[in-house]
């Protein structure tokens, strides 16, 4: 008996092979204010090295033959010649140099119907200037284990607002987009996108219900707006656990899920580490 296969079947049975997430198993190199840069600093036959990025250490990974540091360059990261200095057991610096390119983001205008989620009152203040202090020690969370670089996606649905956009609440500016919105009923489950551990949950008075999650090394996941959190601090996590629900809380027009990735303390756009999203 003879078996007839066309182009969806062979596409299909390399997906089932490979896993749809390996294809995405490494991020690609962005070095643009926003993105991750990928660097290549030594070949894979020696001692793992510690590297820098204006003095803040960032995240060294092995792929193929070769160490790679990955820096997540802030919005703020000024176009052109950068340089990563690393270090082996010899305590000797060497370094390498990239590139910045600039990028210009788009301007988002949303109006928000709690006036105090956009001027908060004296108050209001006093709390997300405590929370300030919170969400700081988070980002500054450092381990030393290996990272993994195949990411999921923590929900499916429509992307509603992407990184780095410029901002204005009822027409007032704000601080640029610093994460990847993707609308969702509420009650979705919400997948955490790598194994970590979990470094801090609460309500927020801007991000609403939040979770931090370490991945190694710097790499950082928020996920916030959470109807529910079924996490607590120093619970540990396997990529694709449930760790919560999609909601509304917080400063938001809407249910969806605002999906952070932090590297090295910086913000970076979660797209260049993620499967195939969905846009608007």
């Amino acid at each position: 008996m003879k078996i007839k296969f066309n182009i969806k079947h062979i596409l299909l049975a390399l997906i089932l092979f490979t896993g749809m997430n390996n294809i995405y198993a490494f991020p690609a190199h962005q070095p643009v204010p926003g993105g991750t840069a990928v660097v290549e600093l030594s070949s894979a036959d020696t001692p793992q090295p510690v590297a820098f990025f204006k003095n803040q250490r960032v995240a060294v990974h092995k792929h193929d033959d070769a160490w790679y540091a990955l820096i997540g360059l802030s919005l703020n990261t000024k176009p052109g010649e950068q340089t990563v200095r690393y270090q082996f057991d010899d305590k000797q610096f060497y370094q390498h140099t990239f590139t910045v390119k600039k990028k210009t983001y788009e301007s988002q205008y949303l109006t928000v119907k709690n006036k105090r989620k956009v001027n908060p009152s004296e108050k209001d203040m006093k709390r997300i200037l405590k929370e300030k202090e919170i969400k700081a020690a988070a980002k500054n969370t450092w381990t030393e284990q290996a990272i993994s670089t195949e990411f999921i996606r923590p929900v499916e649905g429509r992307i509603s607002s992407v990184f780095g956009l410029r901002r204005f609440f009822n027409n007032q500016a704000r601080r640029p987009h610093s994460g990847l919105d993707i609308a969702a009923p509420e009650g979705t489950p919400i997948k955490a996108i790598s194994d970590g551990k979990v470094i801090q949950t609460g309500d927020f008075f801007f991000s609403g219900n939040m979770v931090y999650l370490d991945h190694g090394q710097g790499v950082i996941s928020l996920y916030a707006h959470m109807h529910k959190i079924h996490v607590k601090p120093g619970q540990l996590i396997r990529q694709g656990e449930i760790i919560g629900e999609v909601g509304e809380t917080g400063r938001v027009t809407g249910p969806h899920l605002h999906l952070s990735l932090l590297l090295n303390r910086s913000a970076v756009d979660p797209e260049h580490w993620l499967p195939e999203t969905k846009t608007q």
